[in-house]
């Protein structure tokens, strides 16, 4: 999340000519039109990320909430369609359909910024409300992590998925945060141990910073292996799969049995 922050910071001070926010399941519950009569003729004039939530503020009335979702992706280019910020234009290897942008705006200078979701999973919205959010995974100490883990009896993969207790956290961090921890994901959240809680803390923060050097929460250790035959790159034994927190879950059989 990280990286689409630093990317959607070269959409600012940008005059916006033209909005497409004509997808009413994305931008819900604005009709389509109303985040386009917000932002026309104004400017991005900041990025914020809490988690997996980004905000820009404006220079108009509204802030403009972005959330990628599952699989979403910001992209932004400059006046000569250059993308901004690296990578492939087709991020997901295959030729690119006008659908899957999502939402799109439409600078003075010929740029865009596109929210590309072929999932529609992605969310835009006005004034979005961040009482809900839990701190930033990549901002919490140490001791307020052990408080709001261990403070439920939810399995512990659950607790970290929690957006209302630490924002951040996805699907894929968390395998990888638990795997490196040698931590079983279903385990109840308050039978860790101090020691165990620290640990899964310390894996965390690295698992992040992994993420972010690497190029994305795909690239973890573990994350390829998360699959039927596949085995754990540490001791060789079989990953198992189940649902946990009403997620897909992957965990080695044997370290964290």
């Amino acid at each position: 999340m990280e990286l689409a922050r630093q990317v959607l910071e070269g959409a600012v001070d940008r005059v916006i000519r033209s909005v497409d926010d004509h997808d009413e399941f994305v931008c819900r519950p604005h009709p389509p039109g109303q985040i386009a009569r917000a932002l026309v003729g104004g400017k991005l004039t900041a990025v914020h990320r809490r988690g997996k939530t980004m905000w820009c503020e404006t220079d108009t009335e509204h802030t403009l909430g972005v959330h990628l979702g599952m699989g979403g992706r910001v992209i932004v280019t400059n006046d000569a369609g250059e993308r901004i910020g690296g990578g492939p234009e087709r991020p997901d290897r295959q030729p690119r359909k006008a659908e899957w942008d999502r939402f799109t705006i439409v600078f003075a200078d010929g740029g865009r910024f596109r929210l590309f979701d072929k999932r529609r999973l992605g969310r835009i919205r006005l004034d979005p409300d961040l009482d809900g959010l839990g701190p930033d995974a990549e901002d919490i100490t140490g001791q307020d992590f052990r408080i709001r883990i261990a403070r439920s009896r939810t399995a512990v993969k659950a607790r970290l998925l929690d957006q209302s207790v630490l924002a951040g956290v996805g699907n894929l961090p968390a395998d990888e945060t638990l795997w490196r921890a040698k931590i079983n994901p279903a385990v109840p959240a308050d039978e860790l141990a101090p020691k165990d809680l620290d640990r899964l803390y310390r894996h965390l923060e690295k698992a992040l910073q992994d993420a972010i050097a690497h190029g994305g929460v795909h690239t973890g250790e573990v994350i390829e292996h998360r699959r039927p035959g596949g085995h754990c790159p540490r001791c060789g034994a079989e990953m198992v799969h189940g649902t946990v927190g009403g997620r897909s879950t992957w965990w080695c059989a044997k370290e964290q049995a």
